[in-house]
Formats: C-alpha cells, sequence, structure tokens
C-alpha cells in the first residue's frame, strides 16, 4: 500500500512538471496576438514617419483646420525687363537718290518734327528725274486733244481710227505723268537742278547723323536716325513654359529703378521660337515710365484657373529643411514632402508632391510640426 502511494505520488508530480514546461514554452514561442497586429498596421505610431496622431475633434480644438488643394488659384510670376522705345516710335532716314552732301540741317540732339529738313543731296539722277517730269507733263498736256477728237468724231468729221488713235496717246501720257510723279517724289521732289531735301519721316530727337557736307551717299545709305522717346514701353522676358499663362491685356505692376510702383498692361506676348530661350512679353504703360534703358521688374499676375496647384501659404511648413504639406489621414496627419513654386495672396503653388485630391492642414498646421518635433525629441531621449 506504501509503495502505491509512492508510485501515485510521484506520477503526478512528473505529471505537474510536465504542465508546467508546457506552458512555459508556450509563452517563448508564441507569435504576438493577431489582434496586436492588426491594431498596430491600423493605427500608426504617434510620429511615425512624420505621422502625428490626431483626430478630427481633437484636431479643431487644437486649432487644426482642414482644407482642400486648390488649382491655379491666381499665382504671380516676377519678370525682368527694361524700358524701350515703342514699336514705330523709331525712324532710320536713307538716301532716297545717290548724290553729293549739299547741306546738313541737323545734329544729334537736336528735336525736329514730322516733315522737317534733315540734309540736302545734289545728284543726277535727280536732275534726271525732274527732266522726266516735266516731259511728261508736257505729253499730258498735248494728249487733251483727246476730248477734241471726240467732239469731231461725232461729229462725223474724223473718222474712228483717228480718234481711237488719239485716245491711246492720251492713256499713255497720262501714265507716264503718274510714274514720274511717283518717282519724283520718291527721290525727295528734286528741282530742275537735281537738288533733292530728305525729310523727317517722324517727330522726335536726332539719335544719329551719318551724312558729312560734300560727302558721297549712293541709294539706300543711312542720313539720320530719329527717336520719339516719349513712346515708351516695357519688354520682360518670362520662362517659355509660363507663356501660355500670360495674356494680352493682363494688367501688371512695374517695380521701377527707385524703388517706386508704376502700371502697365500686356499689348503682345511672343512665345520663345527656341524650346530653351525666354519668351518676350512687352507692355505699354500706363502711368509716368522711367527713361529709356532703365531696368525694371514687373509682377504678373496669372488668371484664375492659370498654373499649378495652390495651397494656403500656413499650409506649407518647414521640416529638416525640406518644405513639407500636412496630408489629412484616416487618424491624423502625415508630413508629406513638396516641391513650391510661385507665392501671391496668401497662396503657394504646388509644383510636386500633391495631386490635387488630398484635404490637408492649413491655418493651424505650424501645431502639427511642433507636435512633430516634440515626438521627435522624446524618441531621442
Amino acid at each position: 500500500m506504501t509503495d502505491r502511494r509512492l508510485i501515485l505520488a510521484s506520477a503526478a508530480a512528473g505529471l505537474a512538471l510536465a504542465v508546467g514546461l508546457g506552458f512555459g514554452l508556450g509563452r517563448v514561442t508564441q507569435a504576438p496576438p493577431a489582434v496586436d497586429a492588426d491594431h498596430e498596421s491600423s493605427e500608426p505610431a504617434p510620429h511615425e514617419d512624420g505621422f502625428v496622431a490626431l483626430n478630427a475633434a481633437d484636431a479643431l480644438k487644437a486649432g487644426v483646420l482642414t482644407t482642400t488643394v486648390g488649382r491655379g488659384g491666381g499665382g504671380e510670376l516676377v519678370l525682368p525687363g527694361r524700358v524701350a522705345l515703342a514699336a514705330n516710335a523709331s525712324a532710320a532716314l536713307a538716301a532716297s537718290v545717290s548724290g553729293a552732301v549739299e547741306r546738313v540741317q541737323v545734329a544729334p540732339g537736336d528735336r525736329v518734327t514730322a516733315g522737317a529738313a534733315i540734309a540736302v543731296l545734289r545728284g543726277a539722277e535727280g536732275a534726271d528725274a525732274r527732266a522726266q517730269l516735266d516731259t511728261a507733263k508736257a505729253a499730258a498736256r498735248a494728249a487733251q486733244a483727246a476730248d477734241r477728237d471726240r467732239r469731231l468724231f461725232d461729229a462725223g468729221v474724223v473718222a474712228r481710227q483717228d480718234w481711237e488713235a488719239s485716245q491711246a496717246f492720251a492713256d499713255k501720257a497720262r501714265a507716264e505723268l503718274r510714274a514720274a510723279q511717283a518717282k519724283v517724289a520718291a527721290q525727295g521732289a528734286p528741282n530742275s537742278q537735281g537738288l533733292s531735301v530728305l525729310r523727317a519721316p517722324i517727330g522726335g530727337v536726332v539719335t544719329r547723323v551719318d551724312a558729312r557736307v560734300g560727302g558721297f551717299l549712293t541709294e539706300g545709305a543711312l542720313v539720320a536716325e530719329i527717336a520719339d522717346q516719349s513712346q515708351v514701353e516695357y519688354v520682360f522676358d518670362a520662362p517659355p513654359a509660363s507663356a501660355d499663362a500670360i495674356k494680352v491685356g493682363d494688367a501688371i505692376r512695374v517695380q521701377m529703378p527707385d524703388g517706386q510702383e508704376a502700371s502697365a498692361r500686356i499689348v503682345a506676348v511672343a512665345p520663345s521660337a527656341i524650346g530653351a530661350g525666354a519668351a518676350v512679353v512687352r507692355a505699354k504703360p500706363t502711368s509716368p515710365a522711367p527713361r529709356i534703358g532703365a531696368i525694371v521688374s514687373a509682377r504678373v499676375v496669372l488668371a484664375k484657373g492659370q498654373g499649378g496647384l495652390t495651397v494656403p501659404a500656413d499650409a506649407v511648413q518647414t521640416l529638416e529643411g525640406r518644405s513639407v504639406v500636412f496630408v489629412a489621414e484616416a487618424k491624423g496627419f502625415r508630413a508629406r514632402p513638396v516641391m513650391v513654386g510661385r507665392t501671391a495672396a496668401g497662396s503657394v503653388e504646388i509644383l510636386k508632391g500633391l495631386s490635387g485630391d488630398e484635404r490637408i492642414a492649413g491655418k493651424g498646421a505650424f501645431r502639427l510640426k511642433a507636435e512633430l518635433g516634440k515626438g521627435e525629441a522624446g524618441h531621442e531621449d
């Protein structure tokens, strides 16, 4: 009986030991519960990978307001430029006929009116053209006999062929007269001595004179240049990619050399013919402009709907030297790196990093940045 009790006691002790070892081994080798794994995948740890855990109610209490991404909210471009003469505000006067320079009536810096005498040339061509004109005038006077022959033909005195011959002569004489008059006018209306007066095509300031008394000019040679310096325009260089966003009629603000601002309106946009070249933007001043040659800059406000994606300026924060926007997720906000472009009227253009469908933290986004900074500091401790 005693031996039987000892055997039963030993068996019970062995069973208890086996159960204990099995329980301990199970705790060591068992994988984490599935529920914990699911919990970790659906709820990111606060501050992990730029994530700030914050539900909608707590975000609102903290002053973090969400907003949508805008599309082309009216950004602006800053364009370098200069003040130049307006189109048709300068003229080059060329010699209309070959000849010797008899007189020069002006010097650089002189102000002239349209039609004022600039120089006088004497040439054989001018004298010949005048002689041809005088001959054509005489022939035209003689051709007036055609009118008399018409009356005689109607009266039956002159034959038809005689009247038709005189009519053809009259038509030819009138055509030659018109040609001679045009030639003389083009040559500066030379007189019978071949003196031609070259006159200013526009009013303005004489900026250059190439004629010298006693010199000889061939037809087409430069005599003088004249500029109407009261007619100026702004000429700006724009990035080729932005040329399509700048429209004729857009108002711009021009920054002058003295820091003052002037207004202007775009009158022409010429996209570059070369892919990497700058487009040319011309604008007409609508307020007093600085002198010709002055270096200026302009702010061109793009029309709404032009440009790329935009977000409120408060939404863009800087983390570790990078621009980021906090994108709203189910359990909080995640910092997403972005590439920013132009800034205007409280908005920042986003060139890269957003698709445009996100909801983001706008006002109060800096609080998320601060919270993320605290989390990183605690993690380092």
